[in-house]
């Protein structure tokens, strides 16, 4: 099955999705005349940040990723994006198709932060296929998918942004551990808050009216105060 072509001829944000989700649009060739029943597809979707440029900004964004710019000759390597399964309907010679790809906004996930920090630009992008062909006159013949195969695409960074502001607007995401969460919930339900926003924006208010822990003439901490600390 080594005449299969795969191409992205785009990406989009789904505007219906249930979450925040690219449709990547493939174009998909087999030579021959020889009909193509269905193709059961798979597709690795990874991130090529080394094929791209970044300003001082977008360089400092990156940091926790790759390090110093000096770096980055040995720390820029591929990442995982997301892995896909499609399904496509027969075809004879081409056909175009929609992958849709549900994507996160968790900054604990690396190509959430690459994505994020993009200003402006494209996001290089490679597609590797795999997967089963059905095709052959009079019957079924079983082909895997080879796989090199493979496709290029350069997603802006506007696409992905698009996506997850569809579904929250002007919000980030921060995950905890769940002692952390029974306290926050136990610290709202005392005080009535009713949201999230309201619990964490109360515990900073709380926070910046305490006063500074003072230093004793023995250069230690107030224990009253705060945790002991050896100079």
């Amino acid at each position: 099955m080594s005449d299969l072509a795969f191409a992205c001829l785009g990406v989009r944000a789904e505007a219906h999705a249930a979450g925040p989700t690219l449709v990547f649009r493939l174009r998909v060739s087999a030579s021959g005349p020889e009909r193509v029943h269905a193709l059961a597809l798979r597709c690795q979707i990874r991130v090529e940040p080394a094929l791209r440029r970044y300003d001082d900004a977008e360089a400092r964004r990156l940091g926790d990723l790759f390090g110093e710019r000096s770096r980055w000759g040995r720390s820029m390597r591929p990442l995982q994006f997301a892995h896909a399964a499609l399904m496509v309907p027969g075809f004879t010679g081409e056909t175009e198709t929609d992958l849709p790809v549900p994507v996160t906004y968790d900054m604990d996930v690396a190509s959430a932060r690459y994505f994020d920090a993009l200003a402006d630009g494209d996001a290089p992008l490679t597609l590797l296929f795999s997967g089963t062909a059905f095709r052959g006159p009079g019957g079924f013949r079983v082909h895997p998918v080879p796989w090199d195969r493979e496709a290029r695409c350069r997603m802006p960074a506007r696409v992905w942004r698009e996506a997850i502001d569809r579904h929250f607007p002007d919000c980030g995401w921060l995950r905890l551990p769940r002692d952390t969460m029974d306290a926050l919930l136990a610290y709202r339900s005392r005080h009535a808050l009713p949201t999230w926003q309201d619990t964490v924006a109360a515990l900073l208010r709380t926070e910046q009216a305490a006063p500074p822990p003072a230093a004793t003439a023995a250069g230690r901490y107030d224990e009253a105060t705060t945790r002991t600390v050896t100079p």
